[in-house]
């Protein structure tokens, strides 16, 4: 569930993020959207299989971690968003992360 909730947060916040808080006026906005919105949307080709789903979206948030973190050093300004973005990529691995470990457990 928690990995649900990463997920739909870094969702949510790239619209957010980058065509009402922070737009960039240099870049089409629906280029800037595509690229931010459409790599978190892949996994949902696997939403049959939620495990699967959800291991693909990891990998994804893997990115935007990165992408979080370059974003948070260079432009101070949108530090706080960058940091948000950073911890809801966290949340999502971990989520992913424990739930691996207690399935070996059982």
């Amino acid at each position: 569930m928690t990995g649900y909730l990463g997920w739909i947060g870094l969702i949510v916040l790239q619209p957010v993020w980058h065509a009402w808080l922070a737009p960039d006026p240099h870049e089409p906005l629906s280029a800037v959207l595509i690229l931010a919105l459409l790599p978190l949307l892949l996994p949902l080709l696997a939403i049959r299989r939620p495990a699967r789903a959800l291991l693909w979206a990891g990998i994804v948030a893997l990115f935007y971690f990165s992408h979080g973190v370059a974003e948070a050093w260079s432009l101070p300004n949108e530090r706080v968003l960058a940091s948000v973005q950073i911890a809801l990529s966290l949340l999502l691995i971990f989520a992913l992360g424990a739930g691996v470990q207690r399935r070996k457990r059982t």
